[in-house]
């Protein structure tokens, strides 16, 4: 479909996309103070960027909530970003180091690890 829209042919390596947001997912999952940490201070850095853009406090606050909520839900989207990166860091490792067949294996064992040890910190949390 995408090759019917575009004049020139787009390669993408599915095997590469698979396996670095595998490993993506297993570090974003397995490493919860260090997200919680760039989301906190993405929000903090957006709402500081926004109350440069108002001269009235009045008008400061009368659109607050709204654009706090905003900016929490970009916060959290940009901090997906360096997990993604550290992804195609791992899988290249893994490829590079143990061979082609082992990066997306490697990556959904650490995936379900992750997921495994991410619900278990969270019900030890509730307790």
């Amino acid at each position: 479909m995408l090759r019917d829209l575009l004049p020139f042919p787009i390669f993408i390596n599915t095997t590469f996309l698979a396996g670095a947001s595998l490993w993506a997912l297993a570090l974003y999952l397995s490493l919860a103070s260090l997200r919680d940490w760039i989301e906190t201070q993405l929000f903090r850095w957006l709402n500081f960027a926004d109350r440069s853009l108002y001269i009235s406090p009045k008008e400061f606050e009368k659109s607050r909530p709204a654009r706090e909520s905003l900016n929490s839900f970009y916060a959290v989207i940009v901090a997906i970003i360096p997990f993604l990166i550290a992804g195609v860091g791992c899988y290249w490792g893994i490829e590079w180091s143990l061979g082609r067949s082992w990066g997306i294996s490697s990556g959904i064992l650490a995936a379900i690890g992750c997921g495994i040890f991410e619900l278990g910190r969270r019900s030890h949390a509730e307790d």
